[in-house]
């Protein structure tokens, strides 16, 4: 116990002295504006090639930069990359970098003094990615994509060429994930295997100080190149992230006024916040600030197609249709979700990206009676004959799965709910174990075909899990892959949807929103269907 005592205050003396780091040495100075938040899970690399948590790839967009990067419209901006340009046959992309970025200061370099970013820079970061040694979870953006030969080269110190070995118009929408930030060689080198807790990176903000699973503390870099008006950015001094788990727990800091900003809701508090509505309850309002955008992702019950023959209920297209009419999605995300998400009423690929329209993709709305019918035409009226489906699901998903099962149930439909846990289940979507399933599909990128590249039968499981098989699918999924017109694009885009939703391999539930919680004198937050955090400009009174 003395033991545990001693650490505990050596840590938390730690946590204290570098709360200090932006103090002013002049008591009399302003104090540093520092935003502070919390990410309920801890950041495990400050490497950008294993950015793939949210915790992760927030610290990383905070401290480094890629080519290129999105607006929050999803739009694709510079970023590194000044400008860039496309061959006529989508094969190689020509990037001409801002001249006179510099690396963070580091003792890597000759006197500290960080170093001009060249383009050279750029090729070693993406063969990191790719190589196998290094194993980065992000191998996967540039696998089967990039010409076999001379993927990435370096025309002069500020001219970048990527080669594609088919063309893939998604591609620049992949240059925007924290995956393809920009390192320096010599930091990597020089720090091997801690280069996950030394990042050297060129971004609006550098490490000050990270205690592992307790707090990290960044500053502002004041050489940072991006500027707003004429203004410098990052605007805030520094920024302090807590890895404090519990939501709940969170939630109480922020409204004690010790932290700044949070994510996420949590069936513990989401009533005491929100109306059914989704709005901030009036006792809220006076400090703190509510913020829902378009999040890129959907939520369904998928269907394996290979184990959905013989008697099983979901071989019937008409019983996976009458599915997806028998259960009002409206009503349960006012119920269960405090109207925070949409329901999904048209497609699978869902709002907040630039092809959403559910004019052109009419899907599911709540009709019972076309419900019935549609089980009368297949031979099972008022479910008479069927037999009982079982679902999968994990706890965090029991509510949701209870009020659908319900409302099949009053149509004659008998689903058992069978709970496991995550790791469990995905397991058994993977090894096609799992015929009717709970899930979710989030995007990497701000494409349609991060959604469609589920149903393509070439795919595997991930992230093929419903096995779906449809060879009209399949040649439209490839043909908007070398289509670099993006009105011709969506229209393919569409036209899967329609397929999708004629065929029901899922049961459409809702397209998810972010919900964000921060205090009155925060300002400056964006809104995007990425869920990033971008703090460039955000400002604290």
């Amino acid at each position: 116990m003395r033991t545990f005592l001693l650490f505990f205050g050596i840590s938390f003396f730690a946590v204290v002295l570098c709360c200090a780091c932006f103090s002013k040495e002049d008591s009399n100075k302003e104090k540093p504006k520092v935003f502070r938040y919390n990410q309920h899970r801890s950041v495990t690399s400050l490497d950008p090639a294993f950015a793939r948590s949210q915790s992760n790839i927030w610290v990383v967009d905070h401290l480094f930069n890629g080519l290129l990067q999105l607006d929050d419209s999803l739009q694709v901006k510079p970023a590194l990359a000044k400008s860039w340009k496309v061959s006529d046959d989508g094969l190689e992309y020509t990037f001409a970098l801002e001249q006179e970025v510099r690396f963070h200061d580091d003792a890597v370099f000759p006197e500290g003094k960080g170093r001009v970013l060249v383009a050279q820079d750029v090729v070693y970061s993406f063969n990191r990615i790719i190589d196998e040694q290094v194993n980065s979870p992000g191998s996967w953006i540039f696998k089967g994509r990039i010409d076999s030969l001379l993927p990435f080269r370096a025309a002069n110190d500020s001219t970048f060429v990527l080669r594609l070995s088919e063309p893939f118009r998604p591609m620049l929408g992949i240059l925007t994930m924290q995956y393809c930030a920009v390192v320096a060689k010599e930091a990597v080198v020089h720090y091997g295997a801690d280069f996950r807790k030394h990042p050297i990176g060129t971004g609006p903000f550098r490490l000050k100080k990270w205690l592992e699973d307790q707090a990290l503390f960044l500053e502002r870099n004041e050489d940072y190149f991006e500027t707003e008006r004429g203004n410098a950015l990052p605007y805030v001094e520094g920024v302090r992230v807590n890895f404090i788990p519990d939501r709940k727990t969170a939630l109480l800091e922020l409204l004690k006024g010790r932290i700044d900003f949070m994510s996420g809701l949590e069936s513990s508090y989401t009533n005491m916040m929100l109306t059914a509505q989704g709005e901030l309850r009036e006792a809220q309002r006076e400090n703190l600030q509510f913020i829902s955008s378009p999040y890129l992702n959907t939520e369904y019950l998928g269907i394996n197609m290979e184990t959905a023959t013989g008697n099983s209920p979901l071989a019937h297209k008409k019983v996976r249709q009458a599915l997806n009419y028998g259960f009002d999605r409206k009503r349960m995300m006012r119920s269960l979700r405090n109207g925070i998400g949409h329901a999904a009423n048209s497609g699978f690929s869902p709002r907040g990206l630039p092809s959403f329209d559910p004019v052109s993709v009419p899907g599911y709305s709540y009709q019972p009676a076309k419900a019935r019918q549609l089980l009368q035409e297949a031979g099972f009226p008022n479910g008479v004959g069927l037999e009982p489906i079982q679902l999968l699901t994990n706890k965090d998903y029991l509510d949701l799965c209870t009020f659908i099962t319900r409302q099949w149930e009053d149509l004659g439909i008998k689903v058992n709910i069978e709970l496991v846990e995550s790791a469990v289940l995905r397991s058994r979507m993977r090894k096609s174990q799992a015929p009717f399933f709970r899930a979710s599909w989030i995007a990497d990128y701000p494409d349609a075909e991060s959604f469609f590249t589920m149903f393509y039968s070439k795919n595997p499981a991930p992230p093929n899990y419903t096995r779906f098989n449809n060879p009209s699918f399949d040649r439209m999924y490839e043909e908007a892959l070398g289509e670099n017109n993006d009105s011709l694009r969506y229209a393919l885009y569409h036209e899967m949807d329609r397929l999708l939703i004629e065929e029901a391999p899922v049961i459409f539930l809702f397209y998810d929103e972010s919900a964000l919680f921060a205090r009155k004198e925060v300002s400056g937050l964006s809104r995007n269907a990425i869920n990033l955090l971008n703090l460039r400009r955000v400002e604290v009174e």
